[in-house]
């Protein structure tokens, strides 16, 4: 069914001048945002179909080339979309100064109000440019966290992307104890060697709890951890 076949109270933009964005679903709201569809596919099927398969991350995550391979997107509807993800980066950096990371705390307090209520572990990764500050944040993986899930392709993708000269991640523990695990300490160690090759600086990993921290920086247990983590790997 085409857009102008719907009843008029039911059309996304009619929705939107009446009532406001709020009442929109996501797809709605890109199906303004995209304004057409493709043969056989109105604008709305077409951002559920996309927004279902590739999610808003995914879509903001490609490139022109990705996009223009997915059904329905040619080179105008791929500028629509990347430029949405450019507004959106630009409308977040106007709205918060530069953010340096002076310390492990400054790393915490920049990301505990995100993760402090999360009942799932995320891992995110923090880039930096040469002078500490803050380039941009990016959530790597949800779910429990073990070394198959945390790929350090991906991690570096992004940084590289963000052209950021350096590094931090941070993930949080749902149960309030920031004690790292085996895999915590093996994931660590991982990055930071592939951050090596790549010379790129993992600077710090930092485990969020309830109001506390751990810093992989800061403890100077952390190597005594770090060998006792490897010999239990090496026996498994």
């Amino acid at each position: 069914m085409k857009i102008k076949d719907l009843p008029q109270q039911n059309r996304p933009r009619e929705r939107f001048i009446k009532q406001g964005p709020g009442v929109l679903s996501d797809a709605e709201l890109f199906a303004i945002l995209l304004r057409t569809g493709t043969k056989g596919e109105n604008v709305i099927d077409l951002s559920n179909r996309l927004i279902a398969e590739y999610g808003l991350n995914g879509l903001f995550d490609c490139s022109i080339k990705e996009l223009e391979k997915i059904k329905g997107i040619g080179p105008t509807k791929a500028m629509q979309i990347l430029t949405i993800r450019e507004m959106l980066n630009r409308i977040k950096l106007a709205k918060r100064e530069k953010w340096k990371i002076s310390s492990s705390k400054d790393a915490f307090e920049f990301m505990h109000e995100k993760l402090k209520n999360e009942k799932q572990e995320h891992f995110f990764v923090l880039m930096l440019d040469n002078q500490n500050n803050i380039i941009e944040e990016k959530e790597v993986s949800k779910g429990l966290l073990d070394t198959a899930i945390i790929d350090p392709r991906e991690v570096f993708k992004f940084a590289i992307k963000n052209s950021a000269a350096k590094i931090i991640l941070i993930h949080n523990h749902p149960s309030g104890d920031t004690h790292p695990s085996q895999e915590d300490l093996l994931i660590s160690e991982r990055i930071i060697e592939s951050g090596e090759l790549l010379g790129i600086k993992v600077l710090d990993h930092i485990i969020v709890g309830n109001g506390d921290y751990w810093s992989r920086k800061d403890d100077i247990s952390f190597q005594k951890n770090m060998d006792k983590a490897l010999r239990k790997s090496l026996k498994e």
